[in-house]
């Protein structure tokens, strides 16, 4: 997915209006762009850049929830240095382009001193280089790509993320598949044009390899197909044991449906990107018997989890999958840089952030590397009886 620069900002500004939204994933979207938004005198702006509507609506409205659960906590104990925080929140519509008109108002209408977003990685791409050319620190919740952090070989210095990365979480699935599912070929079926998608294809495919196993055939699509059975045949001509397709819900529901009416038995595979109560409604069962990687359970009996799906379930009255968890994180960790910061300005609240180190959060004990990326455990998730369980827990 190509990144916007700053001349194709100016257009997006100009041309295309973001949708924002002030009171949480239960507002109606606004059919025009939002006025300016209004922030509480000497508080201090947090911006939320996330998707409430689109093809990946529910990670970004279980985000937005831990998002908003964590700055309420936050000013119920007196904000940060005695200022309120404002959080304003708006929709990407799931859209790169939505995505980088939204970070642009963020800055430059709300005055936003940091921003969290997005969960998607090829929309996280359009936002990085806006956090860096504006010197506005960003959290990412859940986009796994490692270009999200990274420019080439330079880290980019005002972007960081709570989530693990591919390479790590490919790895993880790969290792699974080999060692404890005793699995010796594979199939890979990608999303084409989704950066998330790929990457996590080619770290699996990689490790897999490496392991002696085999990759039979490697396939692919575009987000949004309805028909994969083309792809899936081809598939099933094979005759792979593992059929790993990292994509987001939506496709991965209906890619499991397809290949079980083609008469494709192979156990099935992925990513996070799995993780919705929507993946099982679609499914209807078709991926019983898989497996994916995740940041975490809340069917894990840590007091840590446990407590906080409580305050969840009591603020929201749903579970929190994933996304919430990790947006409940990113929100902590700004919260927790600017208390140690050494005043308010986005480069000292940047600075805060880089020298996180063992900051416990609902998805692991938080400590940056050099790349502003978390050093944590990931997770494997089973599907039985068309409903997740929690498998084990891999540490890095």
């Amino acid at each position: 997915m190509r990144r916007f620069g700053v001349i194709a900002l100016a257009a997006l500004v100009a041309g295309v209006g973001c949708q924002k939204k002030s009171e949480g994933p239960s507002a109606a979207p606004a059919a025009q762009p939002a006025a300016n938004p209004q922030a509480e005198a000497g508080s201090v702006v947090i911006a939320h850049v996330t998707s409430l509507t689109g093809d990946t609506a529910t990670f970004g409205e279980g985000s937005n929830n831990g998002v908003k659960l964590a700055i309420d906590e936050a000013n119920a104990a007196g904000g940060v240095k005695g200022h309120k925080i404002t959080l304003q929140v708006y929709d990407t519509a799931g859209k790169p382009e939505e995505t980088a008109t939204a970070a642009t108002r963020a800055i430059t209408e709300a005055k936003a001193t940091l921003i969290i977003g997005e969960l998607g990685s090829s929309r996280t791409l359009a936002l990085a280089p806006i956090a860096d050319t504006n010197k506005i620190p960003a959290i990412s919740p859940a986009s796994t790509n490692p270009k999200i952090t990274k420019d080439g070989d330079k880290t980019r210095p005002y972007m960081f993320r709570v989530c693990f990365i591919d390479p790590f979480q490919g790895t993880v699935m790969a290792k699974f598949a080999r060692q404890n599912l005793k699995v010796g070929r594979a199939a890979i079926v990608r999303d084409v044009g989704n950066d998330y998608s790929v990457g996590l294809a080619d770290y699996f495919a990689k490790t897999f390899k490496e392991l002696g196993g085999e990759i039979v055939v490697d396939v692919s699509y575009k987000g949004g197909d309805q028909d994969f059975k083309a792809q899936l045949t081809k598939v099933k001509f094979a005759k792979p044991d593992f059929v790993y397709i990292p994509g987001y819900y939506t496709d991965v529901a209906l890619l499991g449906r397809q290949a079980r009416e083609l008469g494709l038995k192979a156990q099935l595979g992925g990513g996070d990107g799995w993780d919705s109560s929507k993946l099982y409604e679609i499914a209807q069962g078709a991926l019983d018997g898989g497996f994916f990687t995740n940041h975490y359970s809340a069917d894990n009996p840590s007091p840590v989890v446990q407590g906080f799906a409580k305050k969840y379930e009591a603020a929201y009255h749903s579970k929190p999958d994933a996304f919430a968890a990790l947006g409940y994180d990113a929100a902590k960790l700004a919260v927790d840089a600017m208390n140690r910061a050494t005043d308010l300005t986005p480069t000292a609240i940047r600075d805060a952030i880089e020298k996180t180190s063992g900051m416990q959060g609902v998805t692991g004990t938080i400590r940056l590397d050099a790349d502003h990326n978390p050093v944590k455990s990931a997770v494997i998730i089973g599907i039985e009886k068309n409903a997740p369980k929690y498998v084990t827990t891999v540490e890095p």
